[in-house]
């Protein structure tokens, strides 16, 4: 397989998780495929067979932002990077439904979150930990 048909393959395993914790996060198989955690992981094996294969060959480092910028110009570590993000985002959208599930947190205030922590990973975690607060009045929890 090219690394052109991985990016896609990758990028509709991703998006078949997105659709489903947004619009069947209560449906069986999406808990059995997504809450489990396991579509993520699929993307982590990926994402670990392409370190496996490639980690080293590119120019560059991490010690400087001029050394990532020449790291991601090799075609294989952007894939790399690419997967990253998705299996990363994926985990933390995962964990955004399981967690409001627990608490009880209504989905339609979930999927603003989700989407952008789809978009701008991070920032729809802090929109999360917002919503989260305000229905139960705790900005931290002790156990997520």
């Amino acid at each position: 397989m090219t690394i052109d048909n991985l990016f896609l393959v990758c990028n509709n395993v991703a998006l078949l998780g997105w659709l489903l914790l947004l619009f069947a996060p209560r449906w069986r198989w999406t808990s059995r495929i997504i809450l489990s955690g396991a579509m993520a992981l699929l993307l982590g094996a990926v994402y670990l067979t392409l370190i496996a294969l490639y980690f080293g060959r590119a120019e560059g480092s991490f010690g400087s932002l001029n050394g990532v910028m020449k790291l991601f110009e090799n075609k294989e570590a952007v894939m790399a990077g690419w997967v990253h993000y998705l299996a990363f985002d994926l985990f933390v959208g995962t964990w955004i439904v399981s967690n409001s599930q627990k608490l009880g947190i209504k989905h339609g205030w979930i999927i603003p979150c989700l989407f952008f922590t789809f978009m701008f990973g991070p920032i729809g975690l802090i929109l999360y930990y917002f919503v989260r607060a305000m229905h139960t009045k705790k900005v931290l929890h002790e156990n997520f």
